[in-house]
This record gives C-alpha cells, sequence and structure tokens, in this order.
C-alpha cells in the first residue's frame, strides 16, 4: 500500500461494497488482504508504552489500536489510503497490526534459522548473534530496528559453509 498511488486502491471499492452480486459474482466471501506501513509509529508508541508499564506485548489488545491504525492510514500522504473511500465508509473489517519484536523474539528466529539450515541450536551463537542488532529506542534498547530481516546474513558470520 506505501508504493500505490492514493485513490488506486479505490477502484477495488465495489467488490468491497456491500452488493450482493456484481457481474453475476459474489464477492462477500473473498478477503483482501492490504500490507502497510502506514501507523507503524502509532504501534511502536502503543507497545513501547506497554513495556514502560510493565506489560506484555501480548496484552495489547486490537481495541488498543484500530481506530488510530484507522486513522493514521487514511491521513497518511504516502499512503495509498490516504482519503480512501475503502476507510471513509468503513469497508475495511480489521487493521491488525505487525508488533515491533523484541530482544526474545529475534532470539526466536535465530533459533529457528539455525534449525532451518540443519544446525544444532547453539545458544552462545544465538546470543551473540541477537546482541549484534541494533534496537530503539537507544536507550532502552526494546525493539529490534530490523525485526529478524538480517538474521540470516548474521549467522553466515558464525557459519562458514
Amino acid at each position: 500500500m506505501d508504493k500505490m498511488h492514493a485513490g488506486l486502491i479505490d477502484a477495488i471499492k465495489p467488490f468491497l461494497d456491500y452488493y450482493d452480486n456484481l457481474d453475476r459474482v459474489s464477492y462477500q466471501k473473498a478477503i483482501f488482504i492490504f500490507l502497510s506501513n502506514a501507523g507503524a509509529e502509532r504501534i511502536t508508541d502503543v507497545a513501547l508504552e506497554f513495556w514502560r508499564r510493565g506489560k506484555q506485548r501480548e496484552e495489547i489488545q486490537l481495541r488498543d489500536m484500530e481506530h488510530a491504525l484507522s486513522v493514521s492510514a487514511f491521513n497518511n500522504k504516502n499512503s495509498g489510503f490516504w482519503h480512501s473511500s475503502l476507510i471513509d465508509r468503513n469497508l475495511i473489517d480489521y487493521f491488525v497490526p505487525f508488533l515491533p519484536l523484541e530482544y526474545k523474539h529475534l532470539k526466536m528466529c535465530i533459533r529457528v534459522e539455525m534449525e532451518s539450515r540443519g544446525y544444532e541450536v547453539d545458544e552462545d551463537i544465538v546470543t551473540r548473534v541477537a546482541e549484534e542488532m541494533t534496537f530503539f529506542p537507544k536507550e532502552e534498547r526494546v525493539f529490534s530496528d530490523k525485526g529478524c530481516k538480517t538474521v540470516y546474513t548474521k549467522l553466515d558470520y558464525y557459519y562458514d559453509d
């Protein structure tokens, strides 16, 4: 959605609107998934707020951020959802936030990558790779800057095949 020109997404409005049939085809059971970074800052703010209050990210409920996400997507000029009639007319059922990954989640990614390569999981290497990653906010180092995206290449340093 971030690369899509604003307004273009409205072309699929008839498929999401409340019509029984469109050209004799029912789209009522169709599922459309739109991926966007719009609202990422708000997601991070909520997750960080929960963390600072000593709460687990698993305690964050959809209701804690869904409205803020839809408003953020609607008002983001760099998003294909900018002033979209899909949001304006409530045609999107859910805005599902992808929460930033914490240190423990990053370690899980590293273990999975090691196993997928056929290596025995070495907790020392898992910790060393995790420590090499960058986190934010800089003072608190709570969330991974890049998620698990660079785990693959970081492991290459430890395993020379």
